[in-house]
């Protein structure tokens, strides 16, 4: 049990990181950064939910992505 909570303490880590790179590309200097590279980091975000979701379930883990994204992104 404490193993999956420091697991999923890591997982949220490395979303909170990929939204702030998000965040950065499309607001900061890099304001035009290439398609491909935006949705390489969606498709990063989808694999970190998709172990956090073998952690703690499907809908925790979509809260826990939505939240961390409106409130690091948006």
């Amino acid at each position: 049990m404490i193993e999956s909570r420091s697991e999923v303490a890591r997982l949220r880590e490395q979303i909170e990181t990929v939204c702030t790179a998000m965040h950065q590309m499309m607001s900061g200097y890099a304001i035009t950064a290439r398609h491909d590279i935006i949705n390489r980091k969606y498709n990063t975000l989808g694999s970190y939910q998709d172990k956090l979701e073998t952690l703690i379930g499907e809908e925790q883990a979509l809260d826990i992505v939505i939240e961390t994204y409106n409130r690091v992104v948006r």
